[in-house]
């Protein structure tokens, strides 16, 4: 698959799930802006990047999404160094019940505004070519736990979010797809942030029974993650679409009942 003259932006992208989408984003010709947060992690991830696709195909944005005009810059940015964007992945997310605020902006506030400024920047409302969102929820909006209420919250929000954007973009004719993804435990720093107390307060006691259903249903290397991603750009069909992605199925989809009056 070639994406060549593409423009993306992949928010948390320097480590984990991001890194492995950025990585075959590159090998597919796009251009990537790597937004994280942190800034050690960005550069090493820079300076490989650098070494393997060369100097000009990425650029590596320091940025905390939770900060509202700090992501404005980010995806301006991106434009002034590339001339355009395409493709938009929210990525970027926390583990921490303990500041649970800072979770919700992080993982559904941040997500909320990388949607519209993706929006500003791709919608044919706006003139512009139109493009691809990924928003990135999880399996625990589908399995909720009693370790993680509010990340929970959080990941339900965003395929709502999510789904009523894309029937938004349909009708308006935006001609930007937008989609989520939701894998189950993926080999990420994220997930050994449960064992903390600074995260998780007082949900920290229920660690054991996280590790048992981590035991249960497997973890996930970020390389299936990112090529689960890299199908919802490529498939044009998608819109508004809920990929799941589990040890035991793979990469599959969520159906959802019909309305019913």
């Amino acid at each position: 698959m070639s994406l060549i003259g593409k423009v993306a932006l992949v928010t948390g992208g320097a480590q984990g799930i991001g890194r492995a989408v950025v990585q075959l984003l590159l090998q597919s010709s796009a251009k990537v802006a790597v937004v994280d947060l942190n800034k050690i992690c960005g550069e090493q991830c820079k300076t490989q990047l650098d070494a393997e696709f060369g100097e000009d195909n990425s650029i590596f944005i320091q940025c905390d999404v939770s900060n509202g005009e700090a992501l404005k810059d980010a995806f301006q940015s991106t434009v002034d160094r590339f001339g355009r964007l395409d493709i938009v992945i929210n990525n970027a997310g926390i583990n921490n019940e303990k500041n649970w605020e800072k979770t919700i902006q992080v993982n559904l506030t941040s997500v909320i505004k990388g949607t519209y400024l993706a929006l500003e920047h791709m919608s044919k409302e706006n003139g512009k070519e139109g493009g691809i969102i990924i928003n990135v929820s999880s399996m625990a909006a589908f399995l909720h736990s009693p370790h993680q209420p509010v990340y929970t919250a959080t990941k339900h929000g965003v395929i709502g979010f999510t789904r009523a954007m894309a029937d938004a973009s349909c009708v308006g004719n935006y001609g930007v797809r937008i989609n989520v993804l939701c894998p189950a435990f993926v080999d990420t720093p994220l997930l050994h942030s449960v064992e903390n107390e600074d995260n998780m307060g007082k949900f920290v006691k229920f660690k054991d029974d996280f590790k048992h259903r981590m035991d249960k249903f497997g973890v996930l290397k970020p390389s299936l993650i990112a090529e689960g991603m890299m199908k919802l750009i490529v498939d044009t069909s998608l819109n508004g679409a809920v990929m799941k992605i589990t040890c035991s199925k793979g990469i599959h989809f969520h159906t959802y009942e019909p309305m019913s009056a």
